[in-house]
């Protein structure tokens, strides 16, 4: 069977900034930025297509909280059936100011 590829479709919502400056929402390059502590982040769903999660990303851009930050949604590729993550990991404790 051949590998089949499937579209992760997210969107970020930002925090606000408590200092009320502007939001940025990407860096230089176009790449999302995200904040792990304090933004939102959505799994909208997964298409079978990137056209299928274009077309999600264009109905989610009408929503409530959605529209708010249209530019801020990533369709990733995800190959079925194959590990992503495989180096294992180390945690880290925690330091305590």
């Amino acid at each position: 069977m051949a590998p089949v590829d499937v579209f992760l479709l997210w969107h970020v919502r930002h925090a606000r900034n408590v200092d009320g400056s502007p939001i940025e929402h990407r860096d230089e390059s176009g790449e999302l930025l995200i904040d792990e502590e304090y933004d939102d982040v959505k799994v909208i769903g997964i298409y079978s297509t990137a056209d299928a999660a274009m077309a999600a990303i264009e109905r989610a851009r009408l929503r409530e909280g959605f529209r708010d930050e249209p530019d801020c949604f990533v369709a990733d590729a995800y190959t079925l059936d194959a590990d992503r993550w495989t180096d294992g990991f180390v945690s880290m404790p925690v330091q305590e100011d």
